[in-house]
């Protein structure tokens, strides 16, 4: 078998450049579909290889067919692209942006293509993804390695900035964003708080640090807002019954919630970056009809999405790769997480073998 270098922040990498140097920013994301004829492609792209059911798929674009089969994802990307322009713009940082989807338009392999076009030989991605896990930082490497296949030897590299759970950054959006939902309880009721993230397979929790990440920054936001009744569930579960994933599920803890005669709930959608359509359908439809049913107040807090924390945020983990601050700012009670992916972290659980075996790295 022919052997290819390794560009991408994959097992082995080394990259051909000074460490500093970097000629783009490139935002990588999901992907989401942006009209009714998108959602069934767009859905097939997601579970590829996975032996989903055609019923399971038709199932869930009943959920975008509420929203007319638009995601709002990938107009919250380039939002948060605008943002990002601006404020490394003000800091003197004029690399160009640019954004590739893992699953939708702009797919990650025409958007290495357009970077090759334009002289891009290395660029510093930017994962919309706070924590550690498969799905959320290894899967992303994974689709950077195909799509530098799928371009040829003309791809630019690519790196990446750390995961960014306990960056004060992230801590203070989301906080932010809890206080002005906690406001909204009437008459200052004390409110039960309900972080949610997606739910992952145990078997891909156990070969990362996706929990610990997750508490940590529940903790930080509880903290900072000074809530002390709090707990972390998820929410999106996915994938046969009879395999374990991570829970409670946010509609079984509202049950729990009602049960025990709390009134008001506060859901922050810790787990995620900005309020896609996962958010939208399980919090702002099931979540809340279900509180209805059982008579609790819901409020849902905003996501981080364009908060100037996390933006200014999202400027410092690039100036830490430019070289321009040695500052690695964290708080809480876990390290900064590295620049570089450990060899073998957040495997996906499954036992299947890495995309980048029998390739050699780039010395």
């Amino acid at each position: 078998m022919t052997q290819t270098a390794l560009k991408a922040p994959a097992d082995g990498f080394v990259s051909a450049f000074p460490d500093t140097r970097f000629d783009a920013i490139l935002v990588v994301s999901f992907g989401g579909p942006e009209g009714m004829d998108d959602v069934i492609p767009f859905l097939e792209n997601v579970t590829r290889g996975r032996n989903v059911p055609r019923e399971r798929l038709e199932e869930v674009a009943h959920h975008y067919e509420l929203f007319d089969g638009v995601s709002p994802i990938n107009a919250q990307n380039r939002a948060l692209i605008n943002a990002m322009q601006v404020e490394l713009g003000g800091r003197g940082i004029e690399l160009p942006i640019y954004f590739g989807n893992r699953n939708w338009d702009p797919f990650l392999a025409d958007t290495l293509r357009q970077m090759a076009a334009d002289g891009v030989e290395r660029a510093l991605a930017f994962f919309t993804s706070a924590y550690s896990s498969y799905s959320g930082c290894r899967q992303y490497r994974e689709d950077l390695f195909n799509a530098q296949q799928a371009v040829g030897p003309q791809a630019p590299e690519v790196l990446k900035t750390r995961v960014f759970f306990n960056h004060p950054g992230w801590i203070e959006a989301n906080a932010d964003h809890v206080k002005d939902a906690l406001a909204q309880v009437p008459g200052g009721r004390s409110a039960h708080l309900a972080f949610t993230a997606h739910s992952i397979p145990m078997a891909m929790a156990r070969d990362c640090r996706y929990e610990d990440q997750l508490r940590e920054s529940a903790r930080l936001v509880a903290k900072a807002v000074g809530a002390t009744d709090t707990a972390l569930v998820y929410q999106s579960r996915s994938g046969p019954p009879h395999v374990p994933w991570l829970g409670p599920d946010i509609l079984d803890h509202l049950r729990e919630l009602a049960g025990r005669g709390v009134t008001d709930v506060v859901i922050s959608p810790l787990g995620f970056v900005s309020d896609h359509l996962e958010v939208l359908f399980d919090l702002d439809v099931e979540a809340r009809d279900t509180a209805a049913e059982l008579g609790l107040n819901l409020v849902r807090a905003s996501s981080a999405g364009t908060h100037p924390a996390f933006v200014a945020m999202i400027r410092e983990l690039i100036e830490e790769r430019l070289g321009k601050s040695a500052e690695r700012s964290a708080v809480g009670r876990l390290s900064p997480s590295p620049d570089v992916c450990p060899v073998d972290c957040c495997l996906p659980g499954t036992g299947r073998p890495s995309p980048w075996a029998g390739v050699t790295p780039v010395t």
